[in-house]
Protein backbone atom coordinates (compact mmCIF):
# COMPACT_ATOMS: atom_id res chain seq x y z
CA UNK A 1 0.00 0.00 0.00
CA UNK A 2 3.06 2.20 0.60
CA UNK A 3 3.86 2.09 -2.76
CA UNK A 4 0.79 2.52 -4.54
CA UNK A 5 0.87 5.99 -2.02
CA UNK A 6 3.98 7.08 -3.37
CA UNK A 7 3.17 6.22 -7.28
CA UNK A 8 -0.46 8.02 -6.77
CA UNK A 9 1.22 11.71 -5.21
CA UNK A 10 3.74 10.97 -8.22
CA UNK A 11 0.37 10.72 -10.71
CA UNK A 12 -0.48 13.95 -8.86
CA UNK A 13 2.52 15.66 -9.50
CA UNK A 14 2.53 15.13 -12.77
CA UNK A 15 -1.56 16.12 -13.55
CA UNK A 16 -0.55 19.18 -11.22
CA UNK A 17 1.94 20.62 -13.81
CA UNK A 18 -1.41 20.61 -16.43
CA UNK A 19 -1.35 24.25 -14.97
CA UNK A 20 1.54 25.09 -17.15
CA UNK A 21 -0.08 24.57 -20.03
CA UNK A 22 1.37 22.89 -22.95
CA UNK A 23 4.40 24.86 -24.15
CA UNK A 24 5.88 24.12 -27.61
CA UNK A 25 9.66 24.62 -27.86
CA UNK A 26 13.03 23.01 -27.24
CA UNK A 27 15.09 25.29 -24.82
CA UNK A 28 13.31 24.52 -21.90
CA UNK A 29 13.43 20.68 -21.95
CA UNK A 30 16.91 20.90 -23.11
CA UNK A 31 17.55 22.61 -20.29
CA UNK A 32 16.05 19.75 -17.85
CA UNK A 33 17.47 17.10 -19.88
CA UNK A 34 21.24 18.36 -19.88
CA UNK A 35 20.68 18.64 -15.69
CA UNK A 36 19.67 14.95 -16.18
CA UNK A 37 23.06 14.08 -17.78
CA UNK A 38 21.00 14.22 -21.41
CA UNK A 39 19.69 10.64 -21.69
CA UNK A 40 18.66 11.18 -25.21
CA UNK A 41 22.25 11.39 -26.52
CA UNK A 42 22.37 7.60 -24.98
CA UNK A 43 19.73 6.02 -26.55
CA UNK A 44 18.85 4.62 -30.47
CA UNK A 45 15.80 5.89 -31.14
CA UNK A 46 13.01 5.64 -33.87
CA UNK A 47 10.77 9.13 -34.05
CA UNK A 48 7.64 8.75 -35.36
CA UNK A 49 5.04 11.84 -35.92
CA UNK A 50 2.19 12.98 -38.38
CA UNK A 51 -1.19 13.40 -38.06
CA UNK A 52 -2.96 10.30 -37.75
CA UNK A 53 -1.41 6.70 -37.68
CA UNK A 54 1.92 7.64 -35.68
CA UNK A 55 0.74 5.72 -32.23
CA UNK A 56 -0.57 2.42 -34.09
CA UNK A 57 3.17 2.59 -36.09
CA UNK A 58 4.91 3.11 -33.12
CA UNK A 59 3.06 0.20 -31.79
CA UNK A 60 3.81 -1.90 -34.95
CA UNK A 61 7.70 -0.73 -35.09
CA UNK A 62 8.21 -1.85 -31.20
CA UNK A 63 6.44 -5.03 -31.80
CA UNK A 64 8.52 -5.88 -34.39
CA UNK A 65 11.62 -4.78 -33.00
CA UNK A 66 11.13 -6.98 -29.97
CA UNK A 67 10.34 -9.96 -32.24
CA UNK A 68 13.30 -9.90 -33.15
CA UNK A 69 14.99 -10.17 -29.93
CA UNK A 70 15.68 -6.67 -29.11
CA UNK A 71 15.35 -4.97 -25.57
CA UNK A 72 12.64 -2.04 -26.53
CA UNK A 73 11.04 1.06 -25.08
CA UNK A 74 8.51 3.23 -26.17
CA UNK A 75 6.87 6.33 -25.60
CA UNK A 76 3.13 7.08 -26.58
CA UNK A 77 1.26 10.02 -26.52
CA UNK A 78 -1.13 10.19 -25.13
CA UNK A 79 -2.31 6.79 -23.17
CA UNK A 80 -5.86 5.39 -23.05
CA UNK A 81 -6.69 3.72 -19.63
CA UNK A 82 -3.25 4.00 -17.66
CA UNK A 83 -0.82 6.76 -17.51
CA UNK A 84 2.07 4.10 -17.11
CA UNK A 85 0.73 3.23 -20.60
CA UNK A 86 2.84 6.24 -22.03
CA UNK A 87 6.46 4.36 -21.15
CA UNK A 88 6.84 1.23 -21.96
CA UNK A 89 9.58 -1.31 -21.47
CA UNK A 90 8.99 -4.66 -24.27
CA UNK A 91 5.51 -3.34 -25.03
CA UNK A 92 4.43 -3.59 -20.95
CA UNK A 93 3.87 -0.43 -18.98
CA UNK A 94 7.21 0.64 -16.96
CA UNK A 95 6.09 -0.23 -13.41
CA UNK A 96 4.80 1.71 -10.29
CA UNK A 97 8.30 1.58 -8.60
CA UNK A 98 9.86 2.85 -11.63
CA UNK A 99 7.78 5.72 -12.43
CA UNK A 100 7.57 6.86 -8.76
CA UNK A 101 11.52 6.70 -8.92
CA UNK A 102 11.98 8.57 -11.92
CA UNK A 103 9.64 11.40 -11.05
CA UNK A 104 11.24 11.56 -7.80
CA UNK A 105 14.71 11.91 -9.51
CA UNK A 106 13.84 14.65 -11.99
CA UNK A 107 11.04 16.69 -9.50
CA UNK A 108 14.04 19.19 -8.06
CA UNK A 109 15.59 19.61 -11.60
CA UNK A 110 11.87 20.50 -12.98
CA UNK A 111 11.79 23.00 -10.18
CA UNK A 112 15.08 24.40 -10.87
CA UNK A 113 14.43 24.81 -14.12
CA UNK A 114 11.38 26.41 -13.18
CA UNK A 115 13.31 29.29 -11.47
CA UNK A 116 15.23 30.25 -14.69
CA UNK A 117 13.34 32.78 -17.33
CA UNK A 118 12.26 29.45 -19.23
CA UNK A 119 9.75 28.42 -16.75
CA UNK A 120 8.50 25.41 -15.60
CA UNK A 121 8.45 21.89 -17.52
CA UNK A 122 5.45 21.14 -18.54
CA UNK A 123 3.77 17.97 -17.86
CA UNK A 124 4.25 16.32 -20.83
CA UNK A 125 8.27 17.42 -20.46
CA UNK A 126 8.05 15.73 -17.38
CA UNK A 127 6.95 12.57 -18.91
CA UNK A 128 8.89 12.60 -21.79
CA UNK A 129 11.94 13.29 -19.55
CA UNK A 130 10.85 10.10 -17.39
CA UNK A 131 10.64 8.14 -20.09
CA UNK A 132 14.06 8.91 -21.63
CA UNK A 133 15.50 7.91 -18.00
CA UNK A 134 13.88 5.10 -17.90
CA UNK A 135 15.27 3.50 -21.21
CA UNK A 136 18.89 4.56 -20.45
CA UNK A 137 18.59 2.94 -17.00
CA UNK A 138 17.07 -0.25 -18.54
CA UNK A 139 19.42 -0.11 -21.02
CA UNK A 140 17.23 -0.31 -24.08
CA UNK A 141 18.54 -1.21 -27.47
CA UNK A 142 16.13 1.00 -29.42
CA UNK A 143 13.67 3.80 -28.17
CA UNK A 144 10.49 4.42 -30.43
CA UNK A 145 8.83 7.63 -29.73
CA UNK A 146 5.86 9.08 -30.30
CA UNK A 147 5.97 12.67 -31.16
CA UNK A 148 3.42 14.39 -29.00
CA UNK A 149 2.29 17.42 -30.97
CA UNK A 150 3.92 18.58 -34.28
CA UNK A 151 7.18 18.49 -34.40
CA UNK A 152 9.84 20.82 -35.05
CA UNK A 153 9.37 21.95 -31.75
CA UNK A 154 7.64 19.05 -29.72
CA UNK A 155 9.63 18.30 -26.84
CA UNK A 156 10.76 14.55 -28.39
CA UNK A 157 12.52 16.66 -30.96
CA UNK A 158 16.13 17.08 -29.05
CA UNK A 159 16.86 13.55 -30.01
CA UNK A 160 18.65 12.35 -32.79
CA UNK A 161 16.86 9.38 -34.45
CA UNK A 162 18.12 6.63 -36.87
CA UNK A 163 15.09 7.06 -38.63
CA UNK A 164 12.19 9.74 -38.19
CA UNK A 165 9.18 8.74 -39.65
CA UNK A 166 5.96 10.71 -40.58
CA UNK A 167 2.81 8.87 -41.23
CA UNK A 168 0.74 11.57 -42.65
CA UNK A 169 -0.27 15.38 -42.53
CA UNK A 170 -3.87 16.57 -42.45
CA UNK A 171 -5.56 19.42 -40.98
CA UNK A 172 -5.58 19.11 -37.34
CA UNK A 173 -4.52 21.00 -34.58
CA UNK A 174 -4.71 24.39 -36.74
CA UNK A 175 -4.95 26.67 -33.32
CA UNK A 176 -0.83 25.69 -33.01
CA UNK A 177 0.31 24.24 -35.99
CA UNK A 178 -1.04 26.54 -39.01
CA UNK A 179 -4.33 26.87 -40.75
CA UNK A 180 -3.06 25.27 -44.02
CA UNK A 181 -1.65 21.49 -45.13
CA UNK A 182 1.85 23.07 -46.43
CA UNK A 183 2.40 24.63 -42.80
CA UNK A 184 1.24 21.43 -40.91
CA UNK A 185 3.76 19.76 -43.16
CA UNK A 186 5.94 22.21 -42.34
CA UNK A 187 6.05 21.61 -38.66
CA UNK A 188 5.54 17.91 -39.32
CA UNK A 189 8.87 18.12 -41.13
CA UNK A 190 10.78 19.91 -38.14
CA UNK A 191 11.79 15.93 -37.39
CA UNK A 192 13.83 15.52 -40.59
CA UNK A 193 17.17 15.68 -39.29
CA UNK A 194 20.60 16.50 -41.31
CA UNK A 195 21.96 13.59 -43.23
CA UNK A 196 19.21 11.28 -41.69
CA UNK A 197 16.94 9.12 -42.82
CA UNK A 198 13.05 9.48 -43.29
CA UNK A 199 10.14 7.10 -44.18
CA UNK A 200 6.64 8.88 -45.03
CA UNK A 201 3.19 7.81 -45.80
CA UNK A 202 2.12 11.17 -47.09
CA UNK A 203 -0.39 11.00 -49.70
CA UNK A 204 -1.01 15.13 -50.10
CA UNK A 205 0.65 16.20 -52.76
CA UNK A 206 1.52 19.43 -51.06
CA UNK A 207 2.61 17.86 -47.67
CA UNK A 208 4.44 15.58 -49.84
CA UNK A 209 6.16 18.70 -51.51
CA UNK A 210 7.10 20.14 -48.11
CA UNK A 211 8.60 17.08 -46.89
CA UNK A 212 10.36 16.21 -50.35
CA UNK A 213 12.18 19.57 -50.00
CA UNK A 214 13.40 19.82 -46.32
CA UNK A 215 15.05 16.11 -47.22
CA UNK A 216 16.86 17.61 -49.72
CA UNK A 217 17.94 20.80 -48.38
CA UNK A 218 19.10 18.61 -45.10
CA UNK A 219 20.30 15.88 -47.07
CA UNK A 220 18.25 13.52 -45.88
CA UNK A 221 17.60 10.44 -47.49
CA UNK A 222 13.63 9.68 -48.22
CA UNK A 223 11.47 6.88 -48.41
CA UNK A 224 8.15 7.17 -49.77
CA UNK A 225 5.12 4.69 -48.86
CA UNK A 226 2.31 4.31 -51.33
CA UNK A 227 -0.57 2.62 -52.71
CA UNK A 228 0.57 -0.20 -55.30
CA UNK A 229 -1.66 0.01 -58.00
CA UNK A 230 -5.54 -0.48 -57.64
CA UNK A 231 -5.25 -2.83 -55.00
CA UNK A 232 -6.43 -1.80 -51.77
CA UNK A 233 -4.04 -4.31 -49.65
CA UNK A 234 -1.05 -3.52 -51.86
CA UNK A 235 1.67 -1.37 -50.59
CA UNK A 236 4.90 -0.31 -51.91
CA UNK A 237 8.16 1.69 -50.47
CA UNK A 238 9.98 3.38 -52.90
CA UNK A 239 13.32 5.17 -52.44
CA UNK A 240 13.55 9.08 -53.22
CA UNK A 241 16.06 11.18 -54.73
CA UNK A 242 15.00 15.02 -54.76
CA UNK A 243 13.84 14.97 -58.33
CA UNK A 244 11.04 12.28 -57.71
CA UNK A 245 7.31 12.92 -56.95
CA UNK A 246 7.97 9.81 -54.98
CA UNK A 247 6.52 7.21 -56.57
CA UNK A 248 8.87 6.98 -59.37
CA UNK A 249 11.19 4.35 -58.35
CA UNK A 250 10.30 0.83 -59.05
CA UNK A 251 10.12 -1.75 -55.88
CA UNK A 252 10.19 -5.10 -55.55
CA UNK A 253 8.04 -6.93 -57.82
CA UNK A 254 5.21 -8.88 -55.88
CA UNK A 255 2.86 -12.19 -56.33
CA UNK A 256 -0.53 -11.22 -57.83
CA UNK A 257 -3.60 -12.28 -56.29
CA UNK A 258 -2.85 -11.75 -53.02
CA UNK A 259 -6.10 -10.70 -50.91
CA UNK A 260 -4.25 -10.02 -47.37
CA UNK A 261 -1.49 -7.39 -47.06
CA UNK A 262 1.44 -7.24 -49.62
CA UNK A 263 4.18 -4.55 -49.08
CA UNK A 264 6.79 -4.15 -52.04
CA UNK A 265 9.89 -3.33 -50.21
CA UNK A 266 13.07 -1.75 -51.07
CA UNK A 267 14.99 -4.43 -49.31
CA UNK A 268 12.53 -7.62 -50.08
CA UNK A 269 8.99 -8.21 -50.28
CA UNK A 270 6.15 -9.22 -47.48
CA UNK A 271 3.39 -11.64 -48.59
CA UNK A 272 0.26 -12.59 -46.53
CA UNK A 273 1.10 -10.40 -43.86
CA UNK A 274 -1.62 -10.08 -41.12
CA UNK A 275 -2.66 -7.64 -38.68
CA UNK A 276 -4.36 -7.94 -35.18
CA UNK A 277 -5.26 -4.60 -35.13
CA UNK A 278 -8.63 -3.65 -36.96
CA UNK A 279 -9.48 -1.29 -39.34
CA UNK A 280 -8.40 -1.38 -43.18
CA UNK A 281 -6.10 2.00 -42.45
CA UNK A 282 -3.96 0.05 -40.12
CA UNK A 283 -2.47 -1.34 -43.44
CA UNK A 284 -0.56 1.60 -44.46
CA UNK A 285 0.84 2.25 -40.77
CA UNK A 286 1.99 -1.15 -40.89
CA UNK A 287 3.67 -0.76 -44.51
CA UNK A 288 4.81 2.65 -42.85
CA UNK A 289 6.29 0.44 -40.11
CA UNK A 290 7.92 -2.01 -42.49
CA UNK A 291 9.88 0.75 -43.82
CA UNK A 292 10.95 2.10 -40.82
CA UNK A 293 12.58 -1.12 -40.37
CA UNK A 294 14.20 -1.11 -43.47
CA UNK A 295 15.39 1.95 -43.03
CA UNK A 296 17.40 0.71 -40.03
CA UNK A 297 19.35 -1.79 -42.55
CA UNK A 298 21.02 1.60 -43.70
CA UNK A 299 22.89 1.44 -40.02
CA UNK A 300 23.90 -2.06 -40.42
CA UNK A 301 20.71 -3.26 -38.45
CA UNK A 302 18.93 -6.38 -40.16
CA UNK A 303 15.43 -8.02 -38.80
CA UNK A 304 14.63 -10.71 -40.31
CA UNK A 305 11.05 -10.75 -41.84
CA UNK A 306 10.12 -13.31 -39.45
CA UNK A 307 10.12 -10.75 -36.06
CA UNK A 308 8.13 -8.06 -39.06
CA UNK A 309 5.59 -10.81 -39.27
CA UNK A 310 5.29 -11.99 -35.70
CA UNK A 311 5.43 -8.39 -34.51
CA UNK A 312 2.57 -7.46 -36.76
CA UNK A 313 0.51 -10.32 -35.97
CA UNK A 314 1.00 -9.20 -32.00
CA UNK A 315 1.12 -5.12 -32.19
CA UNK A 316 -1.52 -4.03 -29.96
CA UNK A 317 -2.58 -0.39 -28.77
CA UNK A 318 -5.71 0.72 -27.56
CA UNK A 319 -8.51 2.69 -28.03
CA UNK A 320 -8.11 2.37 -32.26
CA UNK A 321 -11.19 0.00 -33.20
CA UNK A 322 -11.07 -1.75 -29.89
CA UNK A 323 -14.09 -4.17 -28.99
CA UNK A 324 -14.51 -4.05 -25.25
CA UNK A 325 -18.32 -5.82 -24.95
CA UNK A 326 -20.89 -7.66 -27.11
CA UNK A 327 -24.22 -8.23 -27.28
CA UNK A 328 -24.13 -5.61 -27.56
CA UNK A 329 -21.13 -4.03 -29.03
CA UNK A 330 -19.29 -1.82 -27.00
CA UNK A 331 -16.67 -0.35 -29.67
CA UNK A 332 -14.08 2.39 -28.74
CA UNK A 333 -11.90 4.64 -31.19
CA UNK A 334 -10.28 7.61 -30.52
CA UNK A 335 -11.06 9.37 -33.89
CA UNK A 336 -10.75 13.14 -33.00
CA UNK A 337 -10.23 15.09 -36.24
CA UNK A 338 -11.63 14.80 -39.90
CA UNK A 339 -8.96 11.93 -41.08
CA UNK A 340 -9.67 9.51 -37.96
CA UNK A 341 -13.21 10.50 -38.05
CA UNK A 342 -13.02 9.27 -41.89
CA UNK A 343 -11.02 5.87 -40.87
CA UNK A 344 -13.69 5.42 -38.45
CA UNK A 345 -16.72 6.02 -40.93
CA UNK A 346 -14.99 3.38 -43.28
CA UNK A 347 -14.97 0.76 -40.60
CA UNK A 348 -18.02 1.10 -39.29
CA UNK A 349 -19.04 0.24 -43.18
CA UNK A 350 -17.23 -2.15 -43.72
CA UNK A 351 -15.55 -4.21 -40.52
CA UNK A 352 -18.78 -4.70 -38.15
CA UNK A 353 -22.52 -5.34 -38.65
CA UNK A 354 -24.76 -4.29 -36.36
CA UNK A 355 -28.92 -3.50 -36.59
CA UNK A 356 -28.66 0.41 -35.22
CA UNK A 357 -25.44 2.60 -34.41
CA UNK A 358 -25.48 4.11 -31.56
CA UNK A 359 -22.49 7.11 -31.00
CA UNK A 360 -21.12 8.33 -27.61
CA UNK A 361 -18.66 11.56 -29.00
CA UNK A 362 -17.06 13.62 -26.33
CA UNK A 363 -14.83 16.53 -27.99
CA UNK A 364 -11.99 18.27 -26.85
CA UNK A 365 -11.17 22.16 -27.93
CA UNK A 366 -8.52 22.71 -30.76
CA UNK A 367 -10.10 19.57 -33.02
CA UNK A 368 -12.15 20.60 -35.56
CA UNK A 369 -15.98 19.21 -33.67
CA UNK A 370 -17.85 19.98 -37.25
CA UNK A 371 -15.38 18.06 -39.43
CA UNK A 372 -15.74 15.01 -37.14
CA UNK A 373 -19.43 15.05 -35.93
CA UNK A 374 -20.21 15.68 -39.83
CA UNK A 375 -18.60 12.74 -40.65
CA UNK A 376 -19.86 10.15 -38.12
CA UNK A 377 -23.26 11.85 -36.35
CA UNK A 378 -25.65 11.15 -40.24
CA UNK A 379 -24.42 7.07 -39.67
CA UNK A 380 -26.13 7.37 -36.31
CA UNK A 381 -29.68 6.14 -35.37
CA UNK A 382 -28.65 7.75 -31.71
CA UNK A 383 -26.01 10.04 -30.65
CA UNK A 384 -24.96 10.82 -27.46
CA UNK A 385 -23.07 13.99 -26.57
CA UNK A 386 -20.79 13.82 -23.36
CA UNK A 387 -17.42 15.46 -22.31
CA UNK A 388 -14.39 14.59 -20.55
CA UNK A 389 -12.80 15.39 -17.01
CA UNK A 390 -10.69 17.52 -19.08
CA UNK A 391 -10.09 21.42 -19.02
CA UNK A 392 -9.64 20.98 -22.70
CA UNK A 393 -12.95 19.40 -23.21
CA UNK A 394 -15.66 20.93 -24.93
CA UNK A 395 -19.18 21.52 -23.41
CA UNK A 396 -21.20 18.08 -24.37
CA UNK A 397 -23.99 21.10 -24.59
CA UNK A 398 -22.03 22.58 -27.94
CA UNK A 399 -21.43 18.53 -29.07
CA UNK A 400 -24.88 17.92 -29.27
CA UNK A 401 -25.71 21.28 -30.93
CA UNK A 402 -23.40 20.36 -33.79
CA UNK A 403 -24.75 16.73 -33.98
CA UNK A 404 -28.50 18.09 -34.22
CA UNK A 405 -27.80 19.11 -37.59
CA UNK A 406 -26.39 15.48 -38.96
CA UNK A 407 -28.67 13.26 -36.41
CA UNK A 408 -32.59 13.70 -35.23
CA UNK A 409 -32.20 12.11 -32.06
CA UNK A 410 -29.65 13.11 -29.98
CA UNK A 411 -29.15 13.40 -26.12
CA UNK A 412 -26.63 15.39 -23.67
CA UNK A 413 -25.10 13.44 -20.88
CA UNK A 414 -22.30 13.90 -18.41
CA UNK A 415 -20.29 12.32 -17.39
CA UNK A 416 -18.40 9.70 -19.89
CA UNK A 417 -19.08 6.59 -17.67
CA UNK A 418 -23.06 7.39 -17.55
CA UNK A 419 -23.78 8.78 -21.54
CA UNK A 420 -21.57 5.32 -22.13
CA UNK A 421 -24.48 2.93 -19.70
CA UNK A 422 -27.13 4.80 -21.10
CA UNK A 423 -26.42 4.07 -24.67
CA UNK A 424 -26.06 0.65 -23.63
CA UNK A 425 -29.11 0.67 -21.80
CA UNK A 426 -30.87 1.90 -24.86
CA UNK A 427 -29.09 -0.45 -27.19
CA UNK A 428 -30.79 -4.06 -28.73
CA UNK A 429 -28.13 -7.02 -28.15
CA UNK A 430 -27.67 -6.74 -32.30
CA UNK A 431 -26.59 -2.99 -32.00
CA UNK A 432 -23.47 -0.87 -31.68
CA UNK A 433 -22.48 1.50 -29.46
CA UNK A 434 -19.39 3.34 -30.63
CA UNK A 435 -17.51 5.63 -28.06
CA UNK A 436 -15.52 8.37 -30.05
CA UNK A 437 -13.64 11.78 -29.76
CA UNK A 438 -11.15 12.68 -27.85
CA UNK A 439 -8.85 10.13 -26.19
CA UNK A 440 -9.51 11.58 -22.96
CA UNK A 441 -13.48 10.91 -23.77
CA UNK A 442 -12.46 7.08 -24.50
CA UNK A 443 -10.19 6.58 -21.20
CA UNK A 444 -13.00 7.26 -19.34
CA UNK A 445 -15.38 4.48 -20.56
CA UNK A 446 -16.41 1.47 -18.33
CA UNK A 447 -14.72 -1.45 -19.57
CA UNK A 448 -13.76 -4.88 -17.97
CA UNK A 449 -10.48 -6.04 -16.16
CA UNK A 450 -7.68 -3.61 -17.85
CA UNK A 451 -4.16 -4.85 -18.94
CA UNK A 452 -2.25 -6.74 -15.98
CA UNK A 453 -0.95 -5.03 -13.62
CA UNK A 454 2.54 -6.82 -12.82
CA UNK A 455 5.44 -5.21 -12.31
CA UNK A 456 8.11 -5.06 -14.97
Amino acid sequence: MQEDAKFQSSVDYIYGLQTYGWKLGLERFQALCERLGNPQDKLKTIHIGGTNGKGSTTAMVSSILKSAGYKVGTYYSPYVYNIRERVQLDCGMISKSAFTRHVDAIRPHAEAVGKTDLGHPTEFEVKTALGLLYFVEQGVDFAVLEVGLGGRLDATNIVSPLVSVITNVTLDHMDRLGHTVPAIAAEKAGIIKPNGHLVTAIADPEAFDVVRRTCAERNSKLWHVHRAGNDGNHYAISSVTPGDDGNSVSACPSLKGSRSLVVDGVKSTYQDITLRMQGDFQQINAATAIGAIEALHNHGINVPQSAIREGLESAYLPGRLEVLSHRPTLLIDGAHNLDGSHQLAQALKNVFKYDRLILVMGMVNGHSMENVIGQLAPMADRFFATAADSPRASAATDVAEVARRYCSNVVSIEPVSEAVRAALNSAGENDLVCVTGSFYTISEVPRPACESEAEV
